[in-house]
């Protein structure tokens, strides 16, 4: 199979590109691939919103960006952070334009909601389900573009990659077709990882299953330059589950802007003996605040508080949550919610230029995979659809740019070998082992913990490879190979983040390091 384009990633960075490439360039031969159904990704899940400053009038640029920069611990790009958030208006403007619902008051300007970090209320919402409404408009405005080609459930395996006078070119990538048992290859032009995120490698998380680090991985594997690997941001407020189901319900922070309280079994609003700003300091501050608490309480689990809120207004902004908590037996007008951090989203990635590039030629990566330099070592909320959407905009106009010379590529030769699909059970409980194992360092820091977890990986890498040469494969294997590459990425950089002393304006603190990631 040959594409001009490959995007890997049906959320708002992969969709957006592809609708926008197709405007600008119609001729172009464009490949979605999803490795399930298209709607099944971490935007449809995300509730918060888009940070943009739309009115300069009760908000500026300079605030949104000093906000950014403080929130990534002296670890952003500035360059980046300013062009991403003086684009913002206009990225917004053009999802209206698509038709996306955005909330707006009774004089019908956009209502604005405040979440932690932000020193002004600049969060464009759709209730507490924005990324549902995004990705439903998206997907329906793809499926009206007849020359997109959108291939679900299939998996992607490796990147094809070919050195030329000491260079490393992308030209697609390998492809598991878990229906038919075959590997085969999917040859591009130019290819596009936005891939999401590797929020699966924790117990804890409240990222969907398909959030197994495919990108991370692949483009590691490749020897693309990877960043900040350690910086996984925990968010401070998922339902606590004592069975540790595989995806935690996540309670976004608008509630805490709205007024929710978090508090410990004694009803103490504990978050200010932390930080001054309470329930409304930056997501690593509350969730590390949080897991110190626990420690000290010996808890496994905290409380937010909505009994003090009026519930018909809760219920009209935040619906989806309200319904959710409903059905799992809590009277938000009566009971105390039960909370814990859980991982949400990754910082780092593959390193990429403004145009998304990585330092592989024909590779791009956008998104929650890629690290551009906007979110340093912690990520403010609501700021990573924005990222999304600046970046599928600048990279579109990059490719654009680029078409007839993609256009005229010439296809390499190709495979196609059928596999035997593996069904051992060991490989899930391998999945949960490592998960766990990644939880408990987390929040460890001790070195020598997660060099021994480090080479216990290795191990398991290793073996995992001989399956695949001996042509076994399976979705449960692609998600513990990419999930255990992940893992080393992680524990890799968090240790030598941890031996060596940086001028990165964290504390020298290994604990404080460790609560960042």
């Amino acid at each position: 199979m040959k594409t001009d384009v490959l995007i890997i990633g049906s959320g708002i960075a992969g969709i957006s590109l592809a609708l926008k490439l197709n405007a600008l360039h119609p001729n172009l031969k464009i490949t979605l691939l999803s490795k399930t159904n298209a709607f099944e990704c971490n935007t449809r899940y995300a509730q918060g919103g888009i940070a943009a400053v739309m009115n300069q009038l009760t908000d500026s640029f300079d605030s949104h960006i000093n906000d950014t920069l403080e929130c990534g611990k002296g670890l952003c790009d500035s360059e980046v952070v300013d062009m991403v958030i003086k684009q913002a208006p206009e990225r917004i403007n053009e999802l209206i334009a698509l038709g996306v619902q955005f909330d707006s008051n009774s004089r019908m300007d956009l209502e604005l909601g405040l979440e932690g970090g932000h020193s002004r209320a600049r969060i464009v919402h759709h209730k507490d389900k924005t990324g549902f409404e995004l990705e439903q408009v998206l997907l329906r405005e793809l499926k009206n573009r007849s020359q997109i080609n959108l291939l679900e459930n299939t998996l992607a395996l490796d990147l094809l990659i070919k050195n030329q006078a000491g260079t490393k070119y992308c030209y697609g990538i390998s492809i598991y077709k878990p229906e038919s048992h075959q590997i085969s290859e999917l040859q591009a032009g130019t290819t596009v990882l936005a891939s999401g995120g590797c929020g699966q490698v924790y117990i804890n998380t409240t990222n969907p299953l398909v959030a197994s680090g495919d990108g991370y991985a692949m483009a590691s594997r490749a020897g693309a330059d990877m960043k900040h690997m350690r910086f996984m941001q925990f968010h401070p407020t998922a339902l606590y589950q004592a069975n540790k189901q595989r995806m935690s319900f996540l309670i976004t922070e608008a509630l805490r802007g709205f007024g929710a309280h978090v508090e410990d079994l004694q009803g103490n609003r504990f978050l200010f003996d932390y930080d001054k700003r309470g329930e409304l300091a930056t997501r690593d501050v509350v969730s590390a605040a949080i897991m110190k608490h626990m420690a000290l309480s010996n808890t496994d689990h905290v409380y937010l508080n909505l009994r003090h809120l009026d519930p018909l207004a809760c219920e009209l902004h935040f619906p989806g949550i309200c319904l959710e908590l409903k059905s799992r037996g809590f009277d938000i007008s009566k009971d105390l919610i039960p909370i814990v951090p859980s991982a949400h989203y990754q910082c780092g990635g593959i390193a990429v230029s403004k145009n998304a590039e990585s330092s592989i030629k024909d590779l791009y990566a956008i998104g929650e995979v890629s690290c551009t330099g906007l979110h340093g070592a912690n990520r403010l909320a609501s700021n990573s659809l924005l990222e999304a959407l600046v970046y599928a905009h600048n990279v579109a106009l990059h490719i654009a740019s680029r078409a007839e010379e993609i256009i005229n590529r010439k296809p390499s030769g190709s495979f196609y070998q059928p596999v035997k699909s593996l069904t051992d059970s060991d490989i899930e409980n391998e999945i949960t082992k490592l998960k766990t194992i990644m939880m408990n360092l987390a929040f460890d820091d001790q070195t020598a913990d997660k060099s021994k977890a480090l080479e216990q990986f290795k191990g398991v890498a290793t073996r995992l490879e001989t399956f695949l040469v001996k042509g076994n494969c399976s979705e449960e294997f692609v998600t513990l190979r990419n999930l255990t590459h992940c893992a080393r990425l992680i524990l890799k950089d968090t240790i030598e983040a941890g031996l060596t002393h940086t001028s990165n304006n964290l504390s020298s603190n290994k604990t404080h390091l460790i609560y960042e990631s």
